[in-house]
């Protein structure tokens, strides 16, 4: 998009179809960016805001000067800070290609010359990559080298610990970072949090993971399919949250402005945490198993609270 800014203040008046062609893109995917770029203007602070519009045929840039002033970005002290804390965070990552690190600092340099003064408040802030940090390491020269990898991997589910081989696939961020791999023990392409990661070590052998359609990362993290039990939640107003965060078949409105949601998960007894962090806001009404163990659960929970 910064590219189609530069395109139209030297082609004013240009025609959609034209534009599109040029960057390779829909004519109705040039347009939903063109509904983005007012919205977008030359300062972090707002204001100075692009003027581009189009009738569906053609694109007229108003305002080409706007970003034709030849004024050097300034950056508020907020955000010198920020930027100065993350590169320098990022520089201390563990596994990072050392050509990159190289290029960080020296960047960073600059950005401490230009910010002057307020590089001095980020002086006395850090942050530390504890056992992510490696873990992402580890994994990134995985993926560079197509190696396998062994896992000591967290399972809230089961609460356990699990022992397995993954041929890596690829890193991505949702929230959180994750590795997508083949693993070997299920023989299925899985999803593992970096967070949840107690050990790894990269393995003497081959990564040959099986060639798999990349997966919409704009689509859940969680996969059901109809063969999956199906489960049936309660959740009062409080509640109402879960029918945007879980997937879900139905959600059908109760009395008192809760929902009766319904939706399959691959392991059941995985929403008996569900059940617990809802409270009283919410209850699995079935299946009957499900909902009697997530009542034990909570019994459990609360017995742990005992006065000393």
């Amino acid at each position: 998009m910064l590219s189609l800014v530069t395109y139209l203040r030297e082609r004013d008046g240009s025609y959609v179809a034209d534009v599109a062609r040029a960057f390779g893109i829909t004519e109705a995917e040039l347009i939903r960016d063109l509904n983005v770029l007012p919205m977008c203007g030359t300062s972090f602070r707002g204001g100075d805001l692009l003027d581009i519009d189009t009738d569906g045929e053609r694109v007229w840039f108003r305002n080409p000067e706007a970003t034709s002033t030849g004024e050097p970005l300034r950056l508020a002290a907020d955000e010198a800070t920020a930027l100065l804390v993350a590169a320098r965070a990022v520089a201390t990552l563990p596994g990072l290609r050392e050509g990159d690190r190289q290029a960080l600092l020296r960047a960073t340099a600059k950005l401490e010359a230009a910010a002057g003064e307020m590089a001095d408040a980020s002086a006395s802030l850090t942050v530390t990559f504890e056992s992510e940090g490696g873990v992402f390491a580890e994994v990134d020269r995985a993926i560079a080298q197509r190696r396998r990898l062994r896992l000591t991997y967290y399972s809230p589910a089961r609460d356990e610990l699990t022992e397995r081989e993954v041929d890596p696939i690829r890193l991505f961020t949702v929230g959180r970072t994750y590795l997508e791999a083949w693993c070997r023990l299920s023989e299925a392409r899985r999803t593992f949090r970096l967070d949840r990661v107690a050990e790894i070590r990269m393995l003497d052998l081959p990564a040959d993971p099986p060639q798999v359609e990349p997966r919409d990362l704009g689509e859940s993290l969680v996969r059901t399919t109809e063969d999956d039990p199906e489960v049936v939640v309660e959740v009062g107003p409080g509640g109402r949250w879960v029918a945007e965060y879980y997937p879900h078949e139905g959600a059908q409105e109760l009395p008192d402005g809760g929902l009766r949601i319904t939706l399959r998960a691959p392991d059941p007894s995985s929403l008996r945490r569900l059940a617990l962090r809802l409270g009283r806001d919410g209850r699995i009404v079935s299946p009957g198993e499900l909902a009697e163990s997530a009542r034990r659960a909570a019994v459990q929970a609360l017995e742990a609270y005992v006065e000393e």
